[in-house]
């Protein structure tokens, strides 16, 4: 099976209140890599195309998803104080705010990419399945999330969060 994968960059910032890190309580930034990988539904045959899609077709709305709505976001939990802030001095850039049930971390953040990089996937009617998700942080640190050890529907997010919405959301603002 020929699995397609495909990389972007993008920067990040982010707090992280319910650890014991002090380091990570202060808002602080990362440039990350997120790495997915799709399987195709169908096993690969040689025809005319030789591919099961264009890989523009595949990564065009995701890389625009990452280009448009995720680069240079700020990544709050959805109880953060900061929230009420933007909200009373700042309420036009609540739109980067991309906002977390609990502490917005990578692991959050690879589940979040998981679930609406699926939901592009099904909404474009492509012909693949998310395989796995890899966020590398920083240059040591990776969270990667595979369909082996991920249950989407186990999460507990509503079924009309952002994350699920086939669309360029990044928070319920």
């Amino acid at each position: 099976m020929a699995n397609l994968e495909f990389t972007r960059r993008y920067a990040m910032a982010h707090r992280l209140l319910a650890t014991p890190s002090e380091q990570c309580r202060i808002p602080h930034g990362h440039n990350e890599l997120v790495t997915v990988r799709l399987a195709p539904a169908a096993p690969f045959r040689f025809s005319e195309a030789n591919a099961a899609a264009p890989f523009e077709t595949v990564k065009r709305r995701w890389h625009a998803w990452i280009d448009g709505a995720v680069d240079h976001t700020l990544h709050l939990a959805e109880s953060d104080p900061l929230i009420a802030y933007f909200r009373e001095h700042e309420p036009t850039r609540l739109s980067r705010i991309m906002t977390f049930h609990g502490d917005p971390t990578t692991e959050a953040l690879a589940a979040c990419f998981f679930i609406k990089l699926s939901a592009f996937v099904v909404d474009e009617q492509l012909p693949f399945t998310v395989q796995e998700v890899r966020i590398a942080e920083t240059p040591t640190n990776t969270v990667v999330l595979s369909c082996d050890g991920f249950d989407p529907t186990a999460c507990d997010l509503p079924s009309g969060a952002w994350p699920k919405r086939a669309d360029m959301s990044i928070n319920e603002f």
